[in-house]
């Protein structure tokens, strides 16, 4: 048995790095563990956010380490949730049993693997670290749901004239477990009626980003138009999802019989999937004032008319425009130089092959472009530009109805703090509390979330709604708006409780319920706070003198 040293506290620097294991923002590899990261650092992962890092009682885990193997014991049970973040930092589980009570966790996985399960208590109940990695997909070939992946769904889904039903879905995801049986009846029931597909949008994250996919599961339905799907808004249950289907498949037979469509959109645009109008034409000219002087980010290609690469390069670099001007707002444009004709501009930037692409940013050089040359791979470079640069969203206090609806309607979730009234905490606990939410909106910045805050007692019927109303502030719910449903917080209104709370969110777990009534309730019209501590109302002062109190001393009561 290897010596059980002490997992002392992290320090600032070591938490820093803990915290980017636990949102997904470092990525980990087998080879890159040890030199990456200190290992207690990986060990206190592995015990995912319990303060203290050498035993529980909670939940009883005794760790010891192994510093040569970089190895980890458990003792003790370990939560579906729990496996799936230790697959997230890229983990291999191997049991090897140690006096019939004990199992280690090697950090050595293999990328063919996929699904993550827990064992169920062993012998005496003892432990649950052998975890079984799975290669299983939630779908197979045997299913009348066809698997879509970046090679084949320009062919299956944008060429075809069929309506298409598509579910973008990862393996962990516990919302889309539980869809899966679903999907899969209601693909048998439309049948050589409504294609029905799914996409592993964890493993195939360009597919994902090109259509703006953020959560899990999203189905999209291609209809008459391939480049612009719908979102379906419907229920989840097999009935629910067949309604959906036929009812999107009459408005495309009625759309066709009117003239307004006919035929696959992809053929109509010349096998673009978007328009070469969006692409921004360069020259010599226009390149220092257009790019260089804009504020926005820049992907630009240097291309030859007469080069094979750019020429397919080029339906995939106007559709990737298309979708990236309208998913970034314009924050984001791709352009395109003819390098034969340019050669000024081609020349300063050292272009000797085609097509090359680079990114500018304002006052920085710029960088050679090293992603795939798909539309989707392209936008979902250009999404993550656009997340890098893009300030955090902005905190808004709700203040009239206008606010609550535009904020909600324009997000897939919005995330509301309700916060004591300002005569309990003063400005100075308002603004740590308002603090606290601004850092965890930045850190969130790439789900595009709404961000909103009240007073207790401003917004009764919200509260009401959600279940928050007269105690325990601040609280603290996300709202769903196209499904009408929430989520409250349950741990603390802090970095880690939040944090805890948005991620679970994020990864389709955590309990939600339907708002009160199933619509958004009435929002008073409020004065927006003036940053100062609360006043105590005045009290009206009373002249007493002119009252004589004892006239009536004397006189007899009945």
């Amino acid at each position: 048995m290897p010596e059980r040293p002490q997992l002392t506290p992290l320090d600032v620097e070591e938490q820093k790095l803990y915290s980017k294991l636990l949102t997904n923002s470092l990525t980990l590899s087998p080879r890159e563990c040890p030199a990456t990261l200190p290992r207690k650092v990986i060990l206190a992962a592995c015990i995912l956010g319990y303060r203290s890092f050498g035993h529980d009682s909670r939940l009883n885990y005794t760790a010891h380490a192994d510093w040569s193997n970089l190895t980890l014991a458990v003792n003790g049970p370990i939560s579906v949730g729990h496996g799936e973040i230790l697959f997230r930092l890229q983990c291999t589980f191997v049991r090897v049993s140690e006096q019939r009570r004990q199992s280690v966790c090697c950090f050595n996985r293999g990328d063919e693997q996929r699904e993550v399960k827990t064992m169920g208590p062993i012998l005496l109940g003892v432990l649950v670290c052998s975890l079984v990695l799975s290669v299983q997909a939630m779908y197979s070939s045997s299913d009348d749901v066809i698997e879509l992946t970046p090679s084949n769904f320009n062919r299956e889904v944008i060429q075809s004239d069929s309506l298409w039903l598509v579910e973008f879905y990862a393996p962990w995801c516990g919302h889309c477990q539980n869809l899966a049986p679903e999907w899969k009846k209601a693909a048998t029931a439309l049948k050589g009626v409504v294609k029905v597909g799914a996409v592993d949008a964890d493993q195939h994250k360009s597919l994902g980003g090109q259509y703006g996919v953020r959560g899990f599961p999203t189905i999209k339905i291609f209809g008459a138009n391939k480049n612009k799907p719908e979102e379906y808004q419907g229920g989840r249950s097999s009935q629910a999802i067949v309604d959906g289907a036929m009812n999107a498949l009459r408005t495309l037979v009625k759309e066709r019989l009117s003239g307004k469509s006919g035929g696959s959109s992809y053929n109509k645009q010349h096998s673009t999937g978007g328009s070469k109008k969006d692409v921004v034409e360069l020259t010599d000219d226009n390149f220092d004032e257009t790019v260089l002087r804009s504020d926005d980010v820049w992907m630009v290609e240097f291309f030859a008319p007469w080069c094979g690469h750019c020429k397919n390069l080029e339906p995939e670099w106007a559709a990737a425009a298309t979708a990236v001007k309208e998913q970034t707002k314009g924050k984001v444009r791709l352009g395109a130089v003819d390098a034969t004709v340019h050669q000024a501009v081609s020349s300063r930037y050292g272009v000797r092959g085609f097509p090359t692409i680079k990114i500018f940013r304002k006052g920085e050089e710029p960088e050679d472009y090293q992603g795939g040359r798909s539309r989707g791979d392209i936008i979902e470079k250009a999404m993550d530009l656009f997340s890098d640069n893009a300030p955090g969203p902005e905190l808004l206090e709700i203040l009239n109805e206008d606010i609550l609806k535009k904020t909600c309607e324009d997000s897939q979730l919005c995330i509301i703090a309700v916060l004591p009234h300002i005569l309990d905490t003063g400005a100075a606990g308002r603004n740590g509390y308002l603090d606290v939410m601004m850092k965890m909106a930045d850190k969130y910045k790439k789900k595009l979330w709404g961000w909103l805050w009240t007073e207790a007692g401003a917004q009764m019927e919200l509260e009401a709604s959600l279940g928050i109303g007269g105690f325990g502030y601040p609280a603290m719910a996300a709202i769903n708006a196209r499904k009408m449903k929430f989520a409250l917080l349950r741990g603390s209104f802090s970095e880690t409780g939040i944090h805890e709370f948005l991620r679970e969110l994020s990864v389709g777990r955590g309990s939600t319920a339907t708002l009160g009534g199933g619509v958004m309730p009435k929002i008073n019209t409020v004065e927006a706070w003036d940053g100062k501590d609360g006043q105590l109302p005045v009290e009206e002062e009373y002249d007493l003198s002119d009252v004589d109190l004892d006239e009536d001393f004397g006189k007899e009561e009945l």
